[in-house]
């Protein structure tokens, strides 16, 4: 690593340089883009953090494994083995810590317009401080009085963030279905391949969607029980159904001759998803055999098979989870997607179909747009006319997505026995919440399909 390029990370930690990294070999990143990710890799630590909390294998490995942990334990006032750090409380306090972070940034880059003024460089750089303020603010947490107020008030007001965070990405969701649809379909009118794409697509993605509900259906259902997993299933296929033929009817087609089968195929595959999320969140039952004993039903016999914990489940479900988190954290304050969220879209001529469309061109690229490059990745300093995104938005969804993560981590309103490697099994909470989620999907997503008919005097484009 040359000298320029250490002194080029010092200025990016310590100063407000852009961040970028030493290999020349590496493809041109924007400044907006780097600021983004480094936000997104403090996300990314502090939920981290908040797991192995909520780990009981990390707790007994570090217990077994540290030197004299008893002693540090004392030493820092955690307990006797360290039992305040561990558990929904040190997630809690963690998460408040995190959430305040983003909230002081939030109001610190209010009414910002281009990254000439001193609130933009102290929000494009500096990453070392804010690290530490960051640390700080997350320990400080640690020291409030009146441990119980706070957990159960900050309980509930995690709730109502948490559920504002989820109900934005289901929006973002069903944008991003229309944002698909519309993008390949304005490619027909040029070359007719585009039609092809788009039948194929749409073909796997229903596939995909009745192939789960079958699955649920054979593993999640019993012919002598399980009669709420029968009428759930029920339900949300039909709910499917519905708003897929609500997307192809005539006066549908009048007002958004964009609106097809793509995008229903594509959020009947979440609602599938959501479905076998709360379905193995929920309690399993039990029923008396023909010997009289016990036996549990309602849960696939694959789980006790490949694993009796539900591991299996949990990993798959904190893998997408996470993936969602960040796509919302990310996507929801480019401009386009506020835009969106507010009931606004671009023109249908502005298209270009691309294959991987939401990679396209922003709208504040900048053809002229100052570039540096010394000795390491090549640097666009993009935002000298304008933002590309808004920055106060910006801190707002991880703000929410803090009590998201919270809650999520700690099991919603089943905190006592929350550990993370059951965070999908058992608890009557995630399971409605996540149904729940089914049905806010369906109906946003129908109201994008009816409001045009609703409305007829207002502009809709999507």
């Amino acid at each position: 690593m040359s000298a320029v390029c250490c002194w080029r990370q010092l200025a990016c930690c310590c100063g407000s340089a852009a961040c970028a990294l030493c290999c020349s070999c590496c493809p041109k990143i924007k400044q907006s883009t780097t600021t983004r990710l480094m936000y997104a890799l403090y996300f990314i630590l502090v939920t981290v953090i908040c797991g192995f909390m909520m780990s009981p294998t990390v707790a007994d490995f570090m217990k077994d494994n540290i030197p004299f942990y008893k002693d540090i334990c004392e030493r820092i006032q955690a307990g006797v083995d360290c039992e305040k750090l561990v558990g929904y409380s040190a997630v809690y306090r963690v998460c408040f810590g995190m959430a305040c972070f983003f909230f002081i940034l939030l109001i610190f880059t209010l009414f910002i317009r281009n990254s000439k003024s001193w609130r933009a460089y102290v929000h494009n750089g500096f990453w070392f401080i804010k690290f530490v303020v960051l640390i700080a603010m997350c320990s400080g947490a640690f020291f409030i009085p009146d441990q119980d107020t706070f957990l159960n008030v900050w309980r509930y007001v995690g709730a109502a963030f948490g559920f504002l965070f989820l109900l934005i990405q289901l929006m973002l969701l069903v944008e991003f279905a229309h944002k698909w649809n519309k993008n390949w379909m304005s490619g027909t009118a040029h070359n007719k391949l585009w039609y092809g794409a788009l039948s194929l697509v749409t073909l796997i993605l229903y596939s995909v969607a009745v192939g789960a509900l079958v699955l649920l259906a054979i593993f999640y259902t019993h012919p002598d029980g399980c009669e709420l997993n029968k009428i759930l299933l029920g339900v949300n296929a039909g709910l499917c159904l519905f708003v897929s033929l609500v997307a192809i009817m005539p006066s549908v087609q009048k007002r958004q001759p964009y609106s097809g089968l793509l995008q229903s195929g594509l959020i009947s595959c979440y609602v599938m998803y959501l479905t076998f999320s709360s379905l193995s969140s929920k309690p399993p039952e039990t029923m008396l055999d023909a010997t009289g004993k016990n036996i549990t039903i309602c849960v696939p016999s694959f789980s006790k098979d490949l694993n009796q914990d539900g591991k299996l489940v949990s990993i798959l479900g904190t893998i997408i989870l996470f993936c969602c988190i960040l796509y919302s954290c990310l996507t929801s304050t480019t401009r386009s997607s506020s835009d969106a969220l507010r009931g606004r879209y671009t023109p249908p001529e502005t298209e270009m179909a691309r294959c991987c469309f939401c990679c396209s061109r922003s709208d504040g690229d900048d053809e002229e747009e100052r570039t540096e490059k010394r000795g390491g990745q090549e640097v666009g300093y993009d935002e000298e006319k304008s933002t590309i995104y808004c920055y106060s938005y910006f801190h707002f969804v991880f703000f929410l997505g803090t009590f998201y993560v919270m809650m999520t981590v700690t099991n919603w309103f089943h905190y006592r026995n929350a550990e993370i490697e059951k965070l999908f099994s058992g608890s009557w909470s995630p399971f409605w919440i996540k149904m729940a989620s089914c049905w806010v999907c369906i109906l946003l997503y129908l109201w994008t399909l009816v409001a045009p008919l609703c409305c007829p005097k207002r502009e809709y484009s999507v």
